[in-house]
């Protein structure tokens, strides 16, 4: 006789990985979104490379059995990272049930006045748990402010009044300035103490920078000892 206890009576079916849309290959995006997107994702590699997180940009985020993905123009998820077998089916986008967690953080960049990332959109990231979700909104389509950040307290999103992220120690603002030799308003990542988080060229510009002032500095030295009657090339190492 089967013991009925050992029947279980509420697994969780989770769907076939192989008939996901991981990918639909159909271009959506705008210049400015894009761009955008590009500058949060590239500066958070670029300045947290001693912590373990994923952020991407127009990639699908699994959240509920038999529910279609939601893609964030960017998400955060720290302590997690891609499988090395990213090419496989299952690997190919955010599956909430293999990472074992929501994102921490997720951003919409508002294009138009269809998008929903006030209502449509705001209720799925609060039903997934998102720590915090952010609505960028630079043409300002919904009106009021350009930056809206909401925090997950208890079962709700609460819009927050400041823009430092506690939980996850990071900060947006809204910043003037150039990106990819465009000049305009983008939304940045900050520190604690109101700097912005670089990209890869801005830390490469600010060394070639310093290297600039060091040498004008040699050379100037160079030329002092000169004057004096002194070969800068004789003096010892």
């Amino acid at each position: 006789m089967v013991d009925q206890l050992a029947i279980p009576t509420d697994e969780v079916t989770f769907p076939d990985a192989s008939q996901l849309i991981t990918e639909d290959d159909a271009p959506v995006d705008n210049f400015p979104s894009a761009k955008q997107q590009r500058l949060l994702v590239s500066s958070l590699y670029s300045s947290l490379s001693n912590q373990v997180f994923l952020a991407e940009a127009n990639v699908g985020v699994y959240h509920t059995v038999s529910q279609p993905a939601i893609v964030p123009d960017v998400f955060v998820s720290f302590d997690v990272q891609v499988p090395d077998e990213w090419w496989e089916k299952p690997n190919r986008c955010y599956l909430v049930w293999n990472f074992g967690k929501p994102p921490e953080i997720a951003i919409e960049v508002v294009s138009n006045k269809i998008g929903k990332e006030l209502t449509d959109k705001f209720e799925i990231y609060e039903h997934m748990r998102v720590s915090y979700y952010a609505v960028y909104d630079p043409s300002l389509q919904l009106g009021g402010a350009a930056l809206r950040l909401y925090e997950l307290r208890g079962m709700h999103y609460a819009e927050m009044e400041e823009s430092w992220l506690e939980q996850v120690s990071l900060g947006l603002t809204i910043w003037q300035g150039e990106f990819e030799g465009r000049q305009d308003s983008w939304l940045r990542w900050r520190n604690g103490d109101g700097s912005i988080l670089l990209t890869g060229d801005e830390r490469a510009d600010q060394a070639q920078q310093r290297a600039d002032q060091a040498q004008q500095r040699a050379d100037r030295l160079a030329e002092y000892l000169r004057s004096q009657g002194i070969d800068p090339d004789q003096l010892p190492e």
